[in-house]
């Protein structure tokens, strides 16, 4: 018996180092803006690191390739949504305007199956007292609700993408984000020129603020 307590002590202490260095690798995220990917292999590790401890008499590596396997899966589908924004948005989910200068959309509401309740709880947590004193509302792919209330000054933002509205993303221009601001490519072209850049292949991300202030910064720039 105290050799079977024992045992199942030293499995307890090394099973919690191996989650330790597996959540580590996995990279630092609030755990609010966990991916649905994150929590998937958070429960399964979780599950079998509890196997592992009930069942002293099975392999304890039997326990630590799953677990290995499953980090391997994490980054790789990290990598993936890096590089692809499709695969991103589709693995990952985007961001959804559930309020828009002040208007509700209540079909958008509908498709993330998000009620009045979850709306007016999310929003009194922020603490906004009132609909009608926001001008965007954003649903996050995370689930949090990022609000913007509207402004005393009669300036008013371009988008409802937080105030920013990111133009260029890995080198690739964001037709989404044109249509929200009513712009063009050619636009989009001619203003990077204008700001001394020449190649938007080049470009790693290239933002729009309220103010029109522009940021844009290079890939591999040191």
């Amino acid at each position: 018996m105290e050799i079977e307590i024992g045992k199942i002590i030293f499995r307890t202490i090394l099973t919690y180092l191996i989650i330790v260095l597996i959540f580590r690798l996995m990279g630092k995220r609030e755990i609010g803006e966990l991916s649905l990917l994150d929590i998937v292999v958070f429960i399964m590790v979780a599950e079998m690191a509890v196997f592992s401890i009930e069942d002293p008499s099975s392999s304890l590596v039997h326990a630590i390739i799953p677990m290995v396997i499953l980090l391997v899966i994490q980054r790789l589908t990290a990598w993936f949504s890096l590089k692809n924004a499709t695969f991103r948005e589709w693995f990952e989910g985007k961001p959804s305007v559930i309020i828009s200068r002040g208007k509700i959309d209540e079909h958008e509401m509908k498709k993330q199956r998000y009620n009045f309740n979850d709306l007016m709880q999310q929003l009194r947590e922020n603490g906004t007292k009132s609909i009608q004193d926001v001008e965007f509302a954003i649903l996050e792919a995370s689930g949090k609700l990022s609000v913007f209330e509207r402004s005393s000054s009669s300036q008013e933002a371009i988008s409802p993408d937080g105030y920013v509205v990111p133009l260029i993303i890995d080198g690739k221009i964001q037709p989404t984000s044109l249509k929200k601001i009513n712009k063009s490519e050619a636009w989009l072209k001619n203003q990077i020129q204008q700001q001394g850049y020449h190649n938007i292949k080049d470009i790693s991300f290239c933002s729009l603020d309220s103010n029109e202030q522009w940021f844009i910064d290079l890939k591999n720039e040191q």
